[in-house]
């Protein structure tokens, strides 16, 4: 198959388009490089740098394209409550750009990477698809956005459409800039310096931390599923863990004993949230392989960052 990824120099980007063409496909990645790094790509796929709101450029990437897979956005939450304006430009104008280009292009099938931040607080958990969404942040109202977009577009333009709720994904590579950082590498970073670590909040607020490999199988499986145009589909690991079981699990890792301080000033978001992930398995016939522990041990082998920092 031919496919083409928006943000396909990312941290998820990346790793899909290096799997595909490992497996034989013809993959052609856009990204703007604001946050991904183009030298991570198999030199099998075709790179172009680009922002996803250029519908001239689209229309000559996704030439004889099958699929696309749109995960271009910007994704820090906290940094969307400061620039709400550019995450409102590139994570809904991105998509709106994108569907257009697409139904002028002839392109039938597009994979949506959502998020599973556009829940917002929950009382039921683990959260179906069907809950009622109560996003609080700008990050999470963009991607329920251009959940909407990709389907009414879709819809519209015989385009089957897909959104896959991917929860917090965590491996090697992953970006770890120098303000609101993604939490396992700036736990990892802290435990292995030897320095403090800070907990927003109490330490009790729980995520569901899926690990890259599992996330890739997912979005592979959804190019080629059956009967899911219009799916909205939960990737998750279906397990949640709370702030301090993280650090006793990358403790008991590294034979640490790492010092906590707690920001309880700090907003740690919502206070619970894991991923029913029935549909996945259902539709995708996909179950997540690797647990938290492993994924971990993962990254310490996997990437070259934290192997420094434990020598």
């Amino acid at each position: 198959m031919n496919f083409l990824i928006t943000g396909g120099a990312g941290f998820i980007g990346a790793a899909l388009a290096n799997q595909l063409v490992r497996a034989g496909h013809s993959v052609r990645a856009l990204d703007d490089l604001s946050a991904g790094d183009n030298a991570s790509l198999d030199a099998r796929v075709l790179f172009t740098r680009g922002d996803v709101r250029d519908v001239p450029k689209l229309w000559g990437l996704l030439r004889g394209v099958d699929c696309v897979y749109h995960l271009a956005a910007r994704v820090s939450v906290p940094e969307s409550v400061l620039y709400p304006v550019e995450y409102n430009a590139v994570n809904v104008g991105g998509t709106v750009a994108l569907m257009t280009a697409m139904r002028d292009a002839g392109v039938r099938r597009v994979i949506l990477a959502s998020s599973g931040a556009a829940y917002g607080e929950q009382t039921a958990q683990p959260v179906c698809e069907n809950a009622v969404m109560h996003p609080t942040t700008p990050y999470a109202v963009s991607k329920l956005a251009a959940e909407y977009y990709v389907h009414a577009i879709g819809a519209l333009s015989n385009i089957e459409s897909v959104a896959l709720r991917i929860f917090n994904a965590y491996g090697p590579q992953q970006q770890l800039p120098p303000s609101h950082a993604p939490v396992i590498p700036r736990f990892l970073q802290a435990a292995l310096s030897g320095g403090s670590l800070v907990i927003f909040g109490d330490g009790k607020q729980s995520r569901d931390f899926v690990y890259l490999d599992d996330v890739v199988t997912a979005l592979e499986r959804a190019a080629t599923a059956q009967n899911i145009n219009r799916a909205i589909i939960n990737i998750g690991s279906g397990a949640d863990v709370t702030m301090d079981q993280l650090v006793d699990t990358i403790d008991a890792l590294l034979q640490t004993q790492t010092h906590r301080l707690y920001n309880q000033e700090a907003s740690a978001g919502v206070s619970r949230l894991v991923a029913d992930i029935s549909l996945a398995q259902k539709l995708l016939d996909w179950t997540p392989q690797i647990s938290l522990r492993q994924g971990l041990a993962q990254i310490l082998e996997r990437d070259v960052r934290f192997q420094l920092a434990a020598s």
